[in-house]
């Protein structure tokens, strides 16, 4: 067992060989949209509306039902929104929503979207008796739907156990997003060879921004516009990753979708941006060390 640094070694982003990205840009966008399976049997992933008594019921069919929005409606204003921008995201997405709503994943498919292992169904890593057998289910189910094996994988609330990392190497996972330590990729060790961590991001995310600070619905904007204009000035001595991640029935109701639209409208107004999956990240990148 290897705690995390001893996975992974201490770099300072200062002493590190600039990082080239080709055409002189400067900065890479990373979209994610989180599309998750919650199941009416056990507790809700989360909650927007507190059970009376704190007590948290089962079914909680509030609770559930805020969820069922972003699937029938919320995913569908998110789409529409990164059509019309152009810009193709990293679905990371429980492989139990292919079964459970085909007709999501399979818009998702059509379009183009980077699929992203997520699990099978919204809960804790650590709850899960046998993960390799968990991640073999996942991984087998979305290549099933896909025709593609995903090279990706986010843990469900970024949850991970000490081994996970070994169990996703075994099954040929060859990024995570869970590890949110830096602005560019790095490379971490496992039982299995390297695996990379793409820099995913807790403070452009609708759940901690929204649900837990409880942010009004400008400050999305507000946050990306400023997280935007600080990597692209540092980009220019070394490319930098920002990352957005947004969940279909927080960020696709109809009073913040608008702010969703304005942050790309803003940051396509620069030049020298790219926008690109993760797996398109994980290229570059390992081309770019590669050519040191």
């Amino acid at each position: 067992m290897w705690i995390p640094r001893e996975r992974i070694d201490y770099s300072a982003i200062i002493d590190r060989p600039p990082l080239r990205l080709p055409g002189d840009a400067r900065l890479v966008v990373w979209t994610i949209v989180n599309v998750e399976e919650w199941e009416i049997e056990r507790p809700m992933a989360r909650q927007v509306l507190p059970a009376p008594g704190g007590v948290s019921p089962i079914p909680d069919v509030p609770n559930w039902a805020w969820h069922e929005y972003g699937m029938r409606v919320g995913f569908w204003r998110l789409k529409g929104a990164l059509d019309r921008a152009g810009v193709t995201p990293t679905l990371s997405i429980n492989a139990g929503v292919c079964l459970q709503h085909p007709r999501v994943a399979g818009a998702a498919r059509d379009a183009g979207w980077e699929f992203m292992g997520h699990s099978f169904v919204q809960m804790p890593i650590h709850q899960i008796e046998d993960q390799p057998a968990l991640i073999r289910k996942s991984l087998d189910t979305l290549r099933q739907f896909t025709g593609k094996r995903v090279r990706g994988w986010l843990g469900p609330g970024l949850t991970q156990t000490y081994d996970t990392v070994d169990y996703l190497a075994a099954e040929g996972v060859q990024y995570i997003g869970d590890w949110v330590l830096d602005d560019q990729p790095c490379e971490i060790r496992t039982a299995h060879g390297p695996m990379y961590t793409l820099p995913y991001t807790l403070e452009l995310n609708d759940i901690p921004m929204m649900m837990v600070q409880h942010h009004t619905s400008e400050v999305f904007l507000r946050r990306v516009m400023d997280q935007f204009d600080r990597l692209y000035a540092e980009g220019r001595e070394s490319a930098r990753v920002l990352s957005i991640a947004v969940h279909p029935y927080i960020s696709g109701v109809p009073h913040r979708i608008k702010y969703f639209e304005a942050a790309f409208e803003y940051m396509q107004r620069h030049a020298g941006v790219l926008f690109w999956t993760g797996e398109q990240i994980l290229d570059w990148y390992l081309g770019a060390r590669a050519g040191r």
